[in-house]
């Protein structure tokens, strides 16, 4: 079969699929939208905020779900094959873009689209198929019910062997607030329910063939930015030996060593197993080979063999969350549990979290349940429960701010604006814990992943009990990461890559030059378009914080005595942003961004 050549990202179009009424269109980017937002998160926020009402509910026929890929995708730049998928969270009522590896994005590309909207709600189960730029709506009744695995398997085989499928599985079809995408059968687009947002649509999958080979402006220019890039990821001891060697999951001895791997729902910061529950230990007994995104020198994915079954990771979050977190050490059954999530679509991070906040309140005397730190009895079956949105298993999937709200207790839900947070105490890195409370969409590590400088030394290694100087480093990661996010690109580049090395793929990408400060500002006006979307769901400085637990000092380990010092960074944050007093962006700097 000949392989036709898709356009330059300018000419990229925006899908718009009415499941209401059945029908689709599309439209080129416009050139307004490619400059001052790229593509990926910063598009797929632009388009929301047009067009989404306030006050939308999450789940309403009304909101949006928006696929949308970025100016890098498909190229030869290392890791350019990620999709973000945007919306309006039903777990926190923020705005989100939850970021998903694998292979779908590069299909999208090839099949001509910059992004794909969805909006209204099939009356029955439905999935789509786009082929080549074809879309098909087409009746799901056949893999309604059905798990991760075998929808995928379905669709291949009642579409193209060359397909990538993005789906849900039944917690997104029971509209859990914890519910995830997947691609790949394992990579998860995890964070703030936007399975539960595809499953209100009656959407159960996306399913994309697209074989357009994808132009570059400048090919000797990239060819060159992108050898560069090469040699800087090899020379670079995280993205050449740490990730590719032991995955994510090398974190796990580093955080603990450093008494700030979350223990008890954050009530210690060290794990008396952790070497039990490391990479190390997961590369030793576990693992069966590893995993490439598209495009990936690094190769940070694990497959383990687990009870005669080859599955998907785990990554350190999950590994933390079903393991320190519960109080658990048993690997081999985190690694089942990982994989009983990615077949139910459930976000691993959020629904080990929030059975950890449950085992507190047992602890605490707050909730009579079976639920006790370093005891998995009845756990599987749990998770099973909040898939199916059933018993005790239907109130844990609102997420634990809901939950522990519900039983008197709500200062226990370890969450920022609502979402869980991950597996770094912000006690044990101030930088880190500012980005936790600033973050646009709640609990978040990768809005401005402080880890790198403040845990790793990448690029270089700052002091994580100082203050002074981490609101203008927060500010200058979170605006890079927004650009990444834009383009779309691993953030697992920027240990090896810096700003003016994404600017010079993107100037060789397309038919615009573009500088480091220029890309920068881009992710500036991102970010500030995020905090508006925010503000008008009624968000506001009062939102910027942490749970009071963060403000009381670890009891022990390599953070012992350590407290966040919000306060003291909150307002040279807010200044240097640009912000007044209230966090709300001043007129200038709306109209410095284009915002006005």
């Amino acid at each position: 079969m000949s392989t036709t050549t898709v356009q330059l990202y300018s000419q990229a179009r925006i899908l718009r699929v009415n499941l209401t009424e059945r029908t689709t269109n599309s439209d080129p980017i416009s050139p307004e939208l490619m400059k001052d937002y790229l593509g990926g998160r910063g598009l797929g926020v632009k388009l929301l905020y047009d067009h989404l009402e306030p006050g939308t509910n999450p789940l309403s026929p009304e909101n949006w779900l928006i696929f949308a890929i970025g100016p890098l995708t498909a190229t030869s730049v290392p890791t350019a094959g990620r999709t973000a998928i945007i919306t309006k969270s039903p777990l926190t009522g923020t705005i989100l873009d939850s970021n998903v590896g694998g292979y779908l994005g590069p299909q999208i590309r090839r099949a001509g689209y910059a992004a794909i909207v969805f909006e209204g709600r099939a009356t029955s189960p439905v999935y789509v198929w786009i082929n080549e730029g074809e879309v098909e709506i087409r009746d799901a009744a056949s893999v309604w019910g059905k798990d991760v695995e075998e929808t995928t398997d379905f669709l291949i085989e009642a579409t193209d062997s060359q397909a990538q499928v993005a789906c849900i599985g039944p917690a997104g079809e029971h509209q859990v607030n914890l519910a995830a995408i997947m691609t790949d059968k394992h990579r998860a687009a995890g964070r703030g329910g936007v399975g539960a947002v595809m499953g209100s649509k009656n959407l159960k999958a996306l399913v994309v063939k697209g074989t357009g080979k994808v132009p570059v402006a400048d090919i000797g220019r990239m060819e060159q930015a992108v050898k560069h890039a090469r040699l800087l990821i090899k020379k670079n001891g995280i993205t050449d030996k740490s990730l590719p060697v032991y995955g994510t999951a090398v974190l796990v001895n580093v955080t603990n060593e450093l008494g700030m791997l979350p223990t008890h729902n954050f009530q210690e910061g060290m794990f008396n197993d952790a070497d039990g529950v490391s990479g190390e230990k997961l590369l030793e007994r576990f693992s069966a080979k590893t995993y490439r995104c598209y495009g990936c020198p690094i190769g940070c994915g694990r497959i383990s063999r687990v009870q005669g079954k080859e599955v998907g990771g785990p990554e350190y979050e999950t590994i933390w969350a079903f393991g320190p977190q519960c109080g658990i050490n048993d690997l081999e059954w985190i690694a089942e549990v990982n994989h009983l999530c990615n077949n139910l679509g459930l976000d691993t991070i959020s629904v080990g979290s929030t059975i950890g906040c449950a085992m507190e309140l047992v602890q605490k005397g707050h909730l009579d349940a079976p639920l006790n730190f370093a005891n998995t009895e009845g756990i599987l079956d749990l998770i099973q429960d909040i898939a199916m949105a059933r018993g005790l298993g239907a109130e844990l999937g609102e997420g634990s701010l809901r939950f522990a709200t519900r039983y008197g207790a709500p200062d226990l839900a370890m969450v920022a604006k609502g979402m869980e947070m991950p597996a770094y105490d912000p006690r044990g890195a101030q930088g880190h814990a500012l980005g936790y409370a600033t973050s646009n969409r709640g609990g978040c590590h990768l809005r401005s992943y402080l880890i790198g400088p403040e845990v790793m030394g990448s690029p270089v290694l700052v002091d994580r009990d100082r203050i002074e100087g981490k609101p203008g480093l927060v500010i200058l990661y979170q605006d890079l990461s927004a650009a990444v996010d834009a383009m779309v690109v691993c953030r697992f580049s920027q240990f090896a890559l810096n700003v003016d090395d994404y600017a010079e793929f993107l100037s060789a990408a397309t038919d615009m030059e573009i500088d480091g400060r220029a890309l920068l500002t881009i992710g500036e006006r991102t970010w500030n378009l995020e905090r508006l979307f925010n503000q008008r769901e009624g968000f506001s400085s009062k939102d910027d914080t942490l749970p009071p637990r963060f403000f009381s000092p670890l009891p022990e380990g390599g953070s012992r005595n350590r407290v966040v010092h919000l306060e003291e960074m909150l307002a040279e944050y807010y200044s240097l942003r640009g912000w007044d007093k209230e966090g709300q962006p001043s007129e200038s700097t709306l109209k410095r961004l284009g915002l006005a």
